[in-house]
């Protein structure tokens, strides 16, 4: 399975580096099914941080005997992946073991109904109702080492 990563540095060995940002499935390496998600994040990445050149990453990910690894599949953005979202991006000393998450990303057409519910606005079945309507891209994160090596670099696409 073909796997996208948009970012404005050169990213040909994937690595999971610890950040002060708060993401929905905690540290790890990103990536999306979708290639035009990941050529808005690097389009986004390359704007806001003022360097490099939009770049997607291409991965080739071999989701064969996944059984080795401890994983985590949210198949929509229900209740259980809500509390999850929150508790990596609300609570700094929320943790989880998971080698492996995929699941829908909260990206930046969500966040203002994510934000609301954040502010206690919104309880989980408002929030839920309005996220449904929404096309959610995926988002598949390797959170250690043993995960990173299901993927193989396959090419860069750069992108402006």
């Amino acid at each position: 399975m073909k796997l996208y990563h948009g970012s404005n540095v050169v990213v040909r060995e994937p690595k999971v580096l610890v950040s002060d940002r708060k993401l929905d499935f905690g540290t790890g390496f990103y990536l999306t099914s979708s290639f035009e998600q990941a050529k808005r994040w690097a389009e986004l990445t390359a704007k806001r941080k003022d360097s490099g050149a939009p770049v997607v990453f291409v991965f080739e990910f071999d989701d064969a005997n996944l059984e080795s690894l401890k994983c985590l599949k949210f198949e929509k953005a229900d209740k259980s992946w809500l509390r999850f979202v929150a508790a990596n991006r609300k609570n700094s000393d929320f943790e989880n073991d998971y080698d492996f998450i995929v699941g829908p990303v909260a990206n930046d057409k969500t966040m203002p109904v994510i934000s609301l519910f954040f502010a206690e606005i919104y309880d989980e079945e408002e929030t839920i109702k309005r996220l449904l309507p929404q096309k959610l891209c995926d988002q598949f994160v390797f959170r250690t080492e043993k995960s990173l090596l299901k993927l193989e670099f396959v090419e860069a696409i750069t992108h402006g």
